[in-house]
């Protein structure tokens, strides 16, 4: 009988803390809501969007020129390689794996 009391106990216990914590969520939503449709915030969220949007041709530039420079230094380094066969020195390689670069072991334990 002990067991089915400590059950029921269970079972109710678990509906009102389930509605109790369903109740508290949607009061934390709503005043999340407010919040968020607040004047002050949504000016604030305008402002953050136009410095975006004037800083975007700036930061697209020195990405790209970012971009260039490490595309440059990586050329720079494999074409530099050991003048070998330009691959990893692997025994059967195609030639198709950069020097210094490692081929796929999952690729080299495959069998044909």
């Amino acid at each position: 009988m002990s067991k089915m009391s400590f059950l029921a106990g269970m079972g109710v216990g678990y509906v009102l803390g389930a509605r109790a914590g369903r109740q508290r969520y949607e009061q934390i939503r709503s005043r999340a809501q407010g919040v968020w449709n607040s004047p002050k915030v949504q000016e604030t969220v305008s402002h953050a969007q136009e410095f975006a949007a004037q800083k975007a041709p700036e930061v697209q530039h020195k990405i790209a020129e970012t971009a260039s420079t490490a595309v440059h230094k990586v050329s720079d380094k494999v074409g530099s390689g050991d003048g070998g066969d330009g691959g990893n020195g692997a025994e059967g390689d195609d030639g198709g794996t950069p020097a210094g670069f490692v081929e796929n072991p999952a690729k080299a334990h495959r069998a044909d």
